[in-house]
């Protein structure tokens, strides 16, 4: 007939997903025939709320509140939904960072030892095969790469040597601004092979105050403390100087 007309939607709601025990959002369709207590059921998976004690509210695009979904009988599409509306889960039981607080979680560790032992590690499948480190090596490349370490740790031993603490040095970096502080650490280290030089620098450009992984080899304030390889110092009378910012290679 003249004059008729019918109103045709879309059958499914894209929403945004939030609730009181995460920080985080997230995206769902739901079908606009889809009771609310079903859909509690599936949001209970989503956002980890017990569809027990949920509460369900949505929210327009302005963050202002539409309605509240409270007839676990009703079909979604009964309420004023639309898309990229926000979907608010509340569940009185759960609070905020409760899924998100990984120091809760129980961590697999397993010893050097233990690992050594396995035979379905990485570390044993490219031992069988023979990759990376352990590929088989000629003995003149073996021993060329021995030579060239040996006289590496030799030079820096040699360098280390004419280094003590107190000294005023000058850190030289490829790509980074020169900077200076005093010598307060000569030797090597935990965190990482070789010999290392622990320096306060004149200004706070540092990684650390002189601890690095929990163990400590001198003391400075923090962002003063920073530990470079002997090849990147030069001791001498370098009075000190503001510097720029940049990053060193350093730990």
């Amino acid at each position: 007939m003249a004059g008729e007309f019918s109103v045709i939607t879309e059958s499914i709601v894209h929403v945004k997903v939030s609730s009181n025990a995460t920080s985080f959002l997230s995206e769902r369709k739901v079908p606009k025939d889809c009771k609310i207590v079903e859909l509690k059921s599936k949001l209970e998976l989503q956002t980890g709320c017990s569809s027990a004690h949920m509460k369900l509210e949505i929210y327009d695009k302005h963050d202002k509140l539409v309605c509240r979904l409270d007839d676990d009988d009703a079909l979604f599409g009964s309420y004023p939904v639309d898309n990229d509306m926000r979907l608010h889960v509340t569940d009185p039981s759960k609070k905020l960072g409760e899924f998100e607080d990984v120091s809760k979680v129980e961590k697999f560790e397993i010893s050097q030892d233990e690992y050594n032992k396995r035979t379905d590690s990485v570390r044993a499948f490219k031992q069988r095969m023979k990759l990376g480190r352990f590929a088989e090596q000629q003995p003149e490349e073996v021993q060329k790469q021995e030579e060239a370490r040996r006289l590496k740790e030799e030079k820096e031993k040699a360098l280390a040597s004419a280094m003590n603490v107190g000294d005023r040095c000058e850190i030289t970096v490829a790509g980074n601004p020169k900077r200076r502080g005093t010598i307060m650490y000569v030797g090597e280290t935990e965190f990482k092979e070789g010999v290392w030089v622990g320096v306060k620098y004149d200004e706070p450009h540092g990684k650390n105050d002189g601890c690095v992984q929990g163990k400590r080899y001198f003391e400075c304030p923090p962002k003063y403390g920073g530990f470079v390889k002997v090849e990147s110092v030069e001791v001498g009378d370098f009075p000190e100087e503001g510097f720029s910012d940049g990053d060193l290679d350093e730990f």
